[in-house]
């Protein structure tokens, strides 16, 4: 600080310019307008209507032409809701407290049993119950017991699945639960005339409350009386600084008093407040079908169908053609209905998504909803807040562009405005302009305070005098709002230092940048309350809230991995466009109104669904603004991830297919999220991105495998009972099930590469798949079964024999023909999942070790159920090692085309499907270009997955086990307008007795 001191060291009177107004010669100027950033102040207005008339209809209520409680003057508030700044009576806030209710958001409360019963409920377990069924009550007759083994084990499967789902849906966070809980459990009230401090639940419209520094605000209120108020509301509207708050400003409810203390009278309470408007629309959802379900429902129906098919094909033949006995026909159906459903889908795959979810929490992610990872691979847009998710949500000095006017340098200015503020106690810009330095220890080193004014709402600047130790020299320094600056400043003003004041503030409000002007002066003597030599305007500090260091970097990771970033804010647009351009955005974005409002007529973009799938981002957006942004996304036919960290972004992080609270979250928007990540910046995202397609790759390989041993099998038997009178055992099937799903969930650690882009289900092509691999390997059994009954091959070149040493199966139910038939479908079923999981030949990608190794037991398990086997109730009889060495050297034989007709079909009629599926999406995106929606109807079949619990949830209320408790949506609009109208309106139609 010695340099640019000494250069004025000289001048201790003011200089005063011959054309700087003041002196006698000096033209009248027009007071020139500084376009500081920051917002608007709106004009009182008053009620279009007789005050006086307090019963106002419900229509003049929400008639915005005739009263706006936003901007409604306090005493019109007063009339309005009947009260006055001593508070309501003690009667009249009962009664009130019985109109409205209770300040606090309320939750439906799930009974566990029927959630546990939940994951029974859809068509797949419905058929895994009727094959049960079957087992244990219409299989018992002709003399014969029930099928006590395979009801035993269809049981233990559905509880087994039952029991993970039900544990993974009670730990997910509860969202409205964690909003409730972030509300102030205390509020200073005044009733009566006496103040007091009472529960916060109890506040009811129209009480007058108090709140100070450090203290969250209870309700939503009108201030009657503020005292250098300033509000941090970031987590509510997503603002990056704290707002001043003067009487008759809005306070919304759960938002934190940072400075100052003030009074105000309760507008709205409860889930009426802004507050809790955001938890109402969490959860609030048109298709509550989660992607997941939607593709379990379609599989299952592929399944569901094929079974059908051949089950009444088996009924007509065996029962009509074959004249089979009641008990032998329906064990053909139990082998169709337990070999045919992917009996444990739900189970493999939920194995998968949580084996996903511990890898994915090495890059300190944690995953609440396992489903969301498979969503995650899908993603195509992604939605993120930029407060504190985008940039860091604290303030900064952008040293590149600030603006020197005197004789300081860049850094000099910086010192002096840490001078001039203060180091404890601080405010954000305080903290910012202190923080600046580096060494915090700078901004009172080599100086002696004499005397500080802090910064207030009508000054609007902070100043300091202080002794400079080094040339013992009185000085005085004062930061603040440009327009009051320029305005104390007297010394070495000129226009040519207007003019380029004025410029560059201009420049720093349309980047989004907030405009800190600094001025210095030399008091003479030792009087440090005397007048200076007069304020020079010295700098201009740009202030912005910056990107994290790793957010450009994850931004071109996600868009090189296909997935668009959009940014939704609450912060003010050029802030938003600034953001965007630092971190390769683009700046190509809207405000909040043109959601309401649409496209401007004539511009670019025909309907409202074209703009947001365009536009960059938006700013300016309150929590139902972003929950419609992502609900037009979806019905776009994007799949959308939404990060945030406020209670403001907790609708949106609910509604969105995959929602991600950041590190630093509110309880709230973890609550609402699929996927909380621990760490700061957005880097985990890539990493979740990479490793979903990664586990998504192993779903969609088991998928083609399911399908395709559910074609098998069905196909299978019911061909040779069809051909050769064949009765399979059903407990024998149900062994072949449960070694295929144990080795099958070992691909939940499967080594697979990536996608590049994002991942989609294409069930044509897994159903194609699956029926090709299906026949071709029906083919392979009834080949060998042919041969086995037809011919004395395997005895003439093996020496091999049947039961009774037969050379034939003469007896088309031989028990060694069991085990043969069981050991080959259970080795080549098997062996399946090896084509399944490579693009190439199989042996070009290499497996996990747990895949082959498990591969390796189960078949080794199966081998020896062959050989050893002699139970009675499986109806198979032990095979010797001659059958052994046929049945595998016949696998293997019939195992390499696998690979042959994996490639053909993609020659053929997978390049065919995928031709008209990019055909569908141009079609698509033509309709969205045209302003016509790509909506999505649920099906039916979906429904009866995600609404798994519906139906019990009804019964269960008509007998009292639970009562629904919802806020129903209302038109979107800004919240601060309905809260109030709906208190208006609930008082105007019931009158106090006072009033009366």
């Amino acid at each position: 600080m010695s340099e640019p001191t000494e250069k004025i060291a000289g001048s201790t009177e003011p200089v005063v310019d011959s054309k700087q107004p003041g002196t006698p010669d000096a033209p009248e100027k027009k007071k020139r307008e500084y376009k500081d950033f920051g917002h608007e102040e709106e004009e009182v207005t008053h009620a279009k209507v007789d005050m006086s008339q307090i019963q106002l209809r419900a229509e003049d209520l929400y008639d915005k032409e005739k009263v706006d409680l936003e901007t409604i003057g306090v005493d019109d508030v007063f009339k309005l809701l009947q009260c006055d700044d001593q508070g309501l009576t003690p009667e009249e806030a009962i009664r009130r407290l019985e109109l409205f209710g209770p300040n606090r958001l309320e939750a439906e409360e799930q009974n566990p049993f029927l959630q546990f019963l939940g994951f029974m409920w859809n068509p797949l377990s419905w058929v895994m119950e009727g094959a049960a069924l079957v087992a244990i009550a219409l299989s018992n007759g002709e003399h014969m017991p029930p099928d006590w083994e395979d009801f035993v084990g269809i049981i233990l499967l559905l509880l087994i699945n039952s029991a993970i789902g039900f544990y993974e849906e009670r730990n997910a966070g509860n969202a409205v639960k964690a909003l409730m809980d972030s509300l102030a459990p205390k509020a200073k009230v005044r009733r009566g005339g006496t103040w007091s401090e009472i529960e916060s639940s109890d506040l009811v419209p129209g009480d007058m409350v108090s709140f100070k520094i450090g203290d969250v605000v209870p309700a939503d209120c009108r201030l009657t009386e503020a005292i250098n108020v300033s509000i941090d509301q970031a987590a509510l509207t997503g603002e990056s600084l704290p707002q001043s708050k003067k009487t008759g400003d809005q306070c919304f409810s759960g938002s934190t008093c940072k400075q100052g203390e003030a009074e105000g009278v309760v507008i709205s309470t409860g889930p009426n407040t802004f507050f809790g408007r955001a938890a109402s629309l969490v959860g609030q959802d048109d298709d509550s079908t989660g992607h997941l379900q939607k593709v379990l429902a379609q599989i299952g129906t592929f399944c569901l169908v094929s079974i059908g098919i051949f089950v009444i094909a088996e009924i007509f033949c065996l029962y009509a053609g074959f004249r089979y006995q009641y008990r032998r026909g329906l064990n053909n159906i139990l082998v169709l209905l337990i070999g045919g459903i992917p009996i444990a889908m739900p189970t493999v795959l939920s194995v998968t998504l949580a084996v996903g979810a511990q890898q994915l929490a090495k890059y300190k992610a944690i995953v609440t909803r396992i489903t969301a990872i498979e969503e995650l691979a899908a993603v195509t847009i992604l939605c993120s807040d930029k407060t504190g998710t985008l940039t860091t949500n604290k303030l900064t000095i952008d040293r590149e562009t600030v603006r020197t006017y005197g004789p300081f340098t860049s850094e000099d200015v910086i010192l002096l405005a840490a001078y001039s503020s203060r180091t404890e106690n601080q405010d954000a810009i305080d903290a910012c302009v202190v923080g600046a330095l580096g060494d915090t220890s700078r901004a009172r080193a080599g100086i002696k305070l004499l005397d500080f004014k802090p910064f207030n709402p009508v000054d609007k600047r902070t100043e300091i005098t202080y002794l400079e130790e080094s040339s013992g020299k009185l000085k005085r320094v004062t930061k603040g709002m440009t327009g009051i600056i320029i305005e104390l400043c007297t010394r070495n003003k000129t226009d040519e230092i207007e003019n380029r004041l004025e410029a560059d503030v201009e420049e720093f409000a349309m980047r989004g940048l907030r405009a800190l002007a600094v001025a210095f002066e030399e008091v003479d003597g030792t009087d440090y309350e005397a007048e200076g030599n007069g304020f020079e305007l010295i700098g201009l500090l740009p202030i912005f809230d910056p990107p994290r260091e790793d957010t450009k970097q994850t931004i071109d990771d996600a868009q090189a991995l296909g997935v668009r970033v959009k940014m939704v804010t609450g912060d003010q647009l050029a802030i938003a466009k600034e953001t965007g351009r630092r971190l390769g955005l683009g700046d190509h974005m809207y405000p909040a109104k043109v959601l309401k409002d649409g496209p401007a007529p004539g511009g670019k973009h025909g309907s409202l669904d074209e703009m947001i799938l365009d536009a960059d981002g938006f700013a300016g957006v309150f929590p139902e603004h972003k929950y419609e942004i992502v609900k037009r996304l979806q019905g776009l036919g994007h799949l959308v991830a939404m990060t945030g960290d406020g209670a403001n972004d907790a609708p949106a992080l609910s509604r969105a297919n995959v929602g991600i609270a950041v590190e630093g979250a509110t309880d709230a928007a973890r609550g609402a999220a699929d996927i909380v990540l621990t760490e700061p910046g957005l880097s985990t995202i890539v990493h979740a991105i990479r490793g979903s397609r990664i586990i998504f790759q192993r779903m969609r390989n088991y998928s083609i495998y399911a399908c395709a041993v559910t074609i098998r099998i069905v196909v299978c038997f019911a061909i040779l009972a069809f051909a050769f009178k064949f009765d399979f055992p059903p407990f024998m099937v149900l062994v072949i099930a449960l070694l295929n799903d144990g080795t099958i969930m070992t691909l939940s650690v499967d080594r697979v590469l990536p996608s590049d882009t994002p991942d989609s289900w294409d069930l044509a092509e897994i159903f194609s798949y699956a029926v090709a691999y299906g026949l071709y390997l029906t083919a392979s059994t009834i080949a060998l079964v042919a041969i086995c009954i037809k011919t004395d091959f395997f005895w003439r070149k093996f020496g091999v024999v049947f039961e009774g040493g037969a050379t034939m199966a003469t007896n088309h139910n031989d028990r060694i023909l069991h085990s043969i038939v069981y050991l080959q479908v259970a080795i080549i079923s098997q062996a399946l999942i090896f084509t399944t999981r490579s693009h190439s030949f199989f042996f070009m990608e290499r497996p996990s070790v747990a895949l082959f190794c498990a591969f390796c037991i189960a078949q080794l398990i199966s081998t020896i159920i062959a050989v050893y086997g002699n139970w009675g109730f499986t109806d198979i009889h032990g095979i010797s090692g001659g059958w052994v060495g046929i049945v595998w050297v016949w696998d293997i034989v019939w195992f390499v085309p696998l690979d042959w007709i994996k490639f053909a079909m993609k020659a053929t009629v997978i390049k065919k499907l995928r031709s008209r599926h990019n055909e569908a999406v141009a079609q698509a995106a033509k309709a969205s270009a045209s302003g016509v929606p790509a909506t999505r109807t649920t099906s039916r079949v979906e429904s009866l997955y995600a609404n798994r619990t519906s139906f019990l949830s009804r019964a269960a209320r008509k007998v009292g086990l639970g009562q629904k408790i919802s806020v129903n949506p209302e038109e979107l609009q800004r919240f601060s307008s309905i809260q109030a109208q709906r208190a208006g309106q609930t008082l105007a139609r019931n009158p106090s007795r006072a009033a009366a």
